[in-house]
């Protein structure tokens, strides 16, 4: 299943996509997909309201309606950084042992085609096509890598925008140059891990303005998204509905020479094999 939910921001419904072009309303069913969604297992209770409807022809039709982010505010947001080994070398930074763990404010999440701020100070912002982890169960010391399939509900395409100076030049820790308001636009989907047959096959990219810079492949990635969850569960909860961006491939900005960072009325375009397409546009501080 693609979970997304619809409408305006801060009323979102929650809904499954039919096809291409139209949805299942499940607003009578669960209240939203949110850390009691999927702590009782709110996956395996919709799947047979999603079927049923669907052959009844109780769908509608998409059109022009906004969609948000398909899960609502986590708890928290882990990420991963120079997780895959050709974007810490266009970086400079070495290729790390252990994954690279910061957090990213929770209100940074915002829908797949909502604008895109530059906060106030700002010299370097940039982009990051990521692949993103929802947590399905409460986790914590997980005995195996292979124990995490159980506690994912799924991917969702990411965009870990991000201030570089903030980041690199201010001290202190990343989560400075990664947690301005709308720095983490998620969706459109979440998707089921049924539909993906090898997360860690899956092509990424992310144009700006019509021009593209970055290609990768998730098979790049240093540490896997399993390998990912059971490390981060050694060291803190995570909670069902929790998300985790998992690093980007090389491409952004900072990597350039010179280097190129976003500006008011670029546009953002970016998308994964089978989680979806985003655009956002960049507007200026407010």
């Amino acid at each position: 299943m693609k979970l997304l939910r619809i409408g305006a921001t801060g009323a979102e419904k929650p809904a499954v996509l039919a096809d291409e072009h139209s949805y299942v309303d499940l607003s009578d069913v669960v209240l939203d997909f949110d850390e009691a969604f999927f702590a009782h297992d709110g996956i395996g209770t919709i799947r047979s309201v999603v079927t049923q409807r669907i052959e009844r022809g109780e769908v509608e039709e998409l059109g022009d309606q906004r969609i948000g982010a398909p899960i609502a505010r986590p708890h928290q947001i882990i990420c991963v950084g120079l997780n895959y080994s050709d974007h810490a070398a266009e970086t400079g930074q070495a290729v790390p042992s252990e994954p690279i763990l910061f957090t990213k404010s929770p209100n940074t999440l915002i829908g797949p085609n909502d604008d895109v701020r530059i906060p106030r100070g700002s010299t370097k912002p940039d982009w990051e096509v990521e692949l993103g982890i929802v947590i399905g169960r409460r986790t914590s010391y997980l005995d195996t890598v292979e124990q995490s399939r159980d506690h994912i509900a799924g991917w969702t395409l990411v965009n870990d925008v991000s201030e570089r100076a903030f980041q690199m030049e201010r001290g202190g820790q990343w989560l400075k140059g990664k947690s301005a308001e709308t720095f983490n636009p998620a969706g459109p989907y979440l998707v089921t891990q049924d539909e993906v047959a090898d997360v860690n096959e899956l092509g990424m990219w992310l144009d700006v303005n019509g021009v593209r810079r970055q290609t990768g492949t998730t098979s790049t990635m240093i540490f896997d998204p399993y390998f990912i969850v059971h490390y981060i569960s050694q060291f803190m909860v995570l909670e069902p509905g929790d998300l985790i961006n998992t690093g980007t491939p090389p491409g952004v900005g900072m990597g350039f020479r010179p280097e190129i960072w976003l500006q008011a009325g670029d546009v953002m375009e970016l998308g994964i094999d089978g989680l979806g397409v985003q655009r956002q546009n960049v507007i200026a501080p407010r």
